[in-house]
């Protein structure tokens, strides 16, 4: 009797395993296409992020080199300033669209990843809910908006300040070093994250 009641226990086991485990496949493929649709959603800004990974190496050097321009004779300097603002937009031109191909396909394997491990089903289904509602959309178009009129709050009221202070820093550097200086770019301008800063025209 004892042997009949655990062969029956093993065979309702056995008949119940497929159904649990299919039922974790599911939960599994569930999260996934979650996190998918999320990915998908944040497509434009993951896109943002690239470009700016990108023309932020780009930004530093135009601002490196637009002081510099002041030693070039001034006959050719604004045909080399253009020459340089050119160079600098071609460099992104070229090489945007392919990062930001890669970054796309990389997403699910960090993002995606990371979403997977920090949140549950559950979790990801309300950031979903939240993201395709038109309150998230709306805030989505509006964040540009937002941050550019916060940078230039920012800039206006503190420029000045900066300016001096980050002159008087770069006179003490150059003391140390036992150089002369030119006047430095403004510490306080803005940089765009996704085109470098064109080099300045030369002043008649």
């Amino acid at each position: 009797m004892l042997k009949s009641i655990q062969a029956g226990a093993i065979a309702a086991s056995l008949l119940a395993s497929p159904v649990v485990f299919a039922q974790k496949v599911d939960s599994a493929q569930s999260k996934k296409d979650i996190i998918a649709k999320i990915l998908k959603i944040q497509q434009p800004a993951i896109e943002a992020l690239t470009i700016g990974v990108l023309s932020r190496p780009v930004n530093e050097l135009a601002a490196k080199a637009a002081p510099q321009l002041r030693n070039v004779p001034e006959a050719k300097r604004e045909a080399v300033a253009k020459q340089i603002d050119a160079d600098l937009r071609k460099f992104l031109d070229d090489n945007a669209k392919p990062l930001v191909e890669k970054g796309v396909k990389l997403a699910p394997s960090t993002m995606g990843v990371a979403l997977d491990e920090k949140f549950t089903e559950d979790e990801l289904k309300q950031l979903l809910a939240w993201l395709e509602s038109p309150v998230s959309k709306k805030f989505a178009e509006s964040s540009q908006e937002l941050q550019t009129l916060y940078t230039k709050k920012l800039i206006d009221d503190n420029s000045k300040q900066l300016d001096e202070k980050f002159t008087a820093l770069q006179q003490n550097v150059a003391k140390q070093l036992g150089i002369e200086t030119s006047p430095a770019p403004s510490a306080s301008a803005p940089k765009s994250s996704a085109k470098p800063a064109p080099a300045p025209a030369p002043k008649k």
